[in-house]
């Protein structure tokens, strides 16, 4: 008998602390409303800064200037560009140095609440098999595990395709509540230096057979339902940021031909989920949104339209005089002139989604900076830092920008950072 009662005090003990168990379980929504931006918590390193305390409610849309959640909440994108699946081999960086996780997990507690995540077209196009040597930390994404964890790399081993790499570090970093924007960052499969014309635009038909990948306007609609298709039932993967630094021969690339090309990318993405917001950068190297002025980008679903804008040191093409040498009023007014103006005038928001420093840092780089900090400072525009890597793919050389050291893991707390972590309260 007492064997009897001490088993039947066990079970209904057992379903006691089951019932509370699944009572404090999270539901769906209210699991993304924990890790969303800072929501979940957990210990930060020295001298960073975490993402606010908030819950924020996806999904996100626009009202005047700014983004905000289900809720009406403002979210003001703090965000890093992680690349290198729109370079050479075909793979975001990092991956041979940790898991992906890990990597999410530092971006968190650096304080970064989203990712750019450039891709290229020739990715989509070829979607090759990645080699285990560049995602040696990751090689749970091999098929069935064939590789055993010792530090074999030959090439008998079967590695994953790109795309799905692509797609497991979206995960990734979704998982750790950090929105994600893909990135349509360039045509062939390189470093973006703006050298070649084939890469110059999201469509290179018109320069006939000079160009290895070609696309039209088709194709890169094409392209980017491939890479949006996975992440429909995702409320973290936010948006499409349509194309990286539109430009072409003098006179040959308006912003009005660019506006009618988004239009017709962002109507077939929002087909696929009308949540989406779309991301449309600048003419004349995503410098200036000035055309928006009068021909704004105009949608079906009327607010989810976001401009974007890079600023870098050399950028100011409207005059000689780059914006390491500008005095800020001159700055300034280049600023508001290109995108300032859809933040003052309460239009649209403003999505900052390139610019960034070395280190190491001359008198004409701190110039710079100061200059578009205090601007930043005064808009408290949406922005997204370039970048997080440390070294830069094909030959492996420093990324003078980058804002991690080669452990992939250690955080470069200098000036720059310092500012941003400010940009971020």
């Amino acid at each position: 008998m007492l064997r009897k009662t001490s088993l039947f005090l066990t079970i209904l003990v057992v379903a006691i602390v089951l019932m509370l168990g699944l009572q404090n379980t999270p539901t769906g929504e209210a699991r993304i409303q924990q890790i969303v931006l800072g929501a979940s918590k957990g210990d930060s390193p020295a001298k960073t800064k975490p993402a606010e305390d908030t819950a924020y409610v996806p999904p996100f849309r626009t009202a005047g200037r700014h983004i905000v959640d289900a809720n009406g909440q403002r979210f003001k994108l703090a965000s890093v560009n992680w690349y290198g699946a729109s370079d050479i081999y075909f793979v975001p960086g990092g991956l041979d140095f940790r898991h992906r996780t890990e990597i999410a997990k530092t971006i968190k507690r650096m304080g970064f609440n989203s990712v750019r995540f450039p891709y290229s077209d020739q990715m989509v196009i070829d979607n090759p098999i990645i080699s285990p040597e560049y995602i040696s930390a990751n090689l749970d994404l091999l098929d069935k595990s064939e590789l055993k964890r010792d530090g074999n790399h030959s090439q008998e081993h079967q590695g994953p395709r790109a795309l799905a790499v692509y797609d497991a570090c979206i995960k990734a970093m979704t998982d750790e509540g950090i929105a994600v924007i893909p990135n349509n960052h360039i045509t062939n499969a390189a470093w973006c230096d703006g050298k070649n014309l084939c890469d110059s635009s999201w469509k290179n038909d018109h320069y006939g057979p000079a160009c290895k990948v070609r696309q039209t306007t088709e194709s890169w609609t094409d392209h980017w339902i491939t890479i949006m298709k996975p992440h429909v039932n995702n409320p973290l993967v936010i948006g499409a940021d349509l194309r990286n630094e539109p430009r072409g021969l003098w006179g040959t690339m308006t912003w009005n031909m660019f506006a009618t090309a988004s239009e017709k990318a962002s109507e077939a993405l929002l087909k696929l989920n009308p949540n989406w917001l779309m991301f449309v950068e600048g003419i004349s190297s995503a410098n200036d949104c000035s055309g928006a002025r009068t021909r704004p980008i105009k949608l079906s679903i009327s607010d989810r339209v976001v401009y974007s804008s890079h600023v870098y040191s050399w950028s100011g093409w409207s005059t000689l005089v780059p914006y390491h040498k500008r005095p800020y009023p001159s700055f300034a007014l280049d600023m508001e002139r290109n995108w300032g103006f859809l933040l003052r005038g309460n239009i649209a928001p403003v999505w900052l989604g390139e610019f960034g420093t070395s280190h190491g840092g001359g008198p004409g780089d701190h110039h710079y900076w100061d200059n578009l900090m205090t601007y930043m400072r005064e808009t408290d525009v949406d922005w997204g830092y370039w970048a997080l890597n440390p070294r830069k793919p094909e030959k492996y050389d420093n990324e003078t920008y980058g804002l991690l050291a080669d452990d992939w893991e250690t955080v470069i707390d200098d000036w720059r950072f310092r500012d941003l972590q400010s940009l971020m309260s």
